[in-house]
């Protein structure tokens, strides 16, 4: 089983940025636990991140017949990108987003997710081990 994470912006600076809220583990400690863990359960895991929304879309869009699942933190653009909503919707494969932070108790603006749409779920604000639920969610739905 192939899965795809992409993480969107600022998720590269998980260690430095706001650790109240995203916790003082960094972006390669993320990936590492992410990749250990990942074996463990017999998938494998690319791990991507862009802070550009056109190359997230080109993620999502070159996924397509080379991953059975794609787990997603959009990061800010979950709140208003149609365009990568749309490339989700455009194709056929299950995507699960993710966020580190509960997105429902922060700001009014990071409340609502136009991404959120396109995929099968959303899991937020259990840190990065939102991740690893996607995956086993994924897993268990793809097998």
């Amino acid at each position: 089983m192939n899965i795809l994470i992409i993480n969107g912006p600022n998720i590269n600076m998980l260690g430095i940025r706001e650790k109240d809220i995203y916790g003082g583990k960094t972006y390669k400690d993320m990936c590492d636990l992410l990749y250990k863990s990942a074996k463990e359960m017999g998938i494998c895991l690319v791990i991507v991140q862009n802070n550009i929304e056109g190359e997230i879309i080109n993620y999502i869009q070159g996924a397509y017949g080379k991953y059975d699942g794609i787990i997603i933190n959009p990061g800010a653009y979950t709140h208003y990108s149609i365009a990568i909503y749309d490339a989700l919707k455009a194709i056929d494969i299950p995507a699960v987003e993710v966020h580190i932070s509960n997105i429902q108790a922060r700001e009014e603006f990071r409340k609502k997710s136009v991404t959120a749409g396109a995929c099968i779920g959303q899991i937020c604000g259990f840190g990065i081990y939102g991740y690893i639920m996607a995956m086993l969610a994924l897993k268990n739905i793809l097998e």
